[in-house]
């Protein structure tokens, strides 16, 4: 059986509070765009000399990462901790940039959740899903369902968003992913947590057109000021036609929203990762 986990994009992010656990509590709007892994599991023979019970094989784009340590592999075992469940070979086809903010890693963990329920009719239900997505990670709750959503808390505490005002339907993402590593650590601990004088689930309620004047990342400005390549992609994303262009997430991806099909991206960042799609 195959699933294709997808990646996401933050639509505004602000980062509004420190925590006593030391985390942060963030308001962003998660919304799911069509750059997708793909990931298969089939039964395990019993007669397969394996050491573990989730054998994962990992091609596509590289991950600096022991495949018993990848989500694909946590999210099994997690669930097998609770559930009866056979040896299982995964195949993970990595297509989503990682170390980019686009929530391939934790998409991946939460699509093995729902392959496993599906495969193997564990009938858990999408709020028990959700729960155990949350114990791999802030933000991986959010692909159980892969819908638009309003999430607060580290990333975990999901709502559902309106809007915005005329929709994405048939506006074109393009994505632009640099190599480099941000440390999101080092630009957490660079911000200081405000209220934003505007929720960024009201400005994505508005026509796209007010988002660039309103709709903010707060990593941005940390970030831009350790790696000014990335500004300046976001600047050029906007000379290009762009409507809106945000870094996601911590980065390093970034993205603009078109009204048309923008053709010359590939040229535009020669020797960067690029993509383009409609939404």
């Amino acid at each position: 059986m195959i699933t294709f986990p997808n990646a996401k994009i933050n639509l505004g992010l602000n980062i509004v509070g420190r925590r006593p656990d030391g985390y942060h509590n963030i308001e962003t709007v998660f919304y799911p765009i069509p750059l997708c892994d793909a990931l298969e599991i089939r039964r395990m023979d019993e007669r397969f000399p394996s050491e573990v019970d989730c054998d994962l094989k990992v091609t596509g784009n590289a991950v600096d990462c022991d495949e018993q340590k990848n989500l694909v592999v946590k999210a099994y075992n997690l669930l097998a901790a609770d559930f009866s469940l056979p040896r299982v070979h995964a195949h993970l086809v990595k297509r989503i940039p990682s170390q980019a903010g686009l929530g391939g890693g934790s998409s991946d963990g939460a699509y093995m959740i729902r392959l496993l329920d599906e495969r193997f009719r564990l009938n858990i239900g999408i709020a028990e899903m959700e729960r155990y997505a949350a114990r791999l990670g802030a933000d991986c709750p959010f692909f159980i369902t892969a819908m638009p959503s309003y999430a607060t808390g580290i990333g975990e505490i999901l709502a559902p968003v309106d809007g915005p005002k005329g929709n994405l339907g048939g506006y074109r993402l393009a994505v632009v992913k640099p190599d480099i590593a941000v440390s999101t650590a080092e630009a957490y601990s660079r911000i200081t947590p405000a209220q934003p004088a505007k929720c960024c689930r009201d400005i994505c309620r508005q026509p796209i057109a007010t988002w660039r004047d309103e709709l903010t990342n707060d990593f941005e400005k940390p970030i831009f000021a350790m790696h000014p390549m990335l500004a300046d992609i976001k600047r050029r994303l906007y000379d290009l036609g762009a409507v809106y262009a945000q870094m996601s997430g911590s980065g390093s991806a970034l993205f603009g929203i078109f009204k048309q099909e923008p053709h010359n991206i590939a040229t535009a960042f020669p020797g960067l990762y690029t993509a383009v799609m409609e939404l």
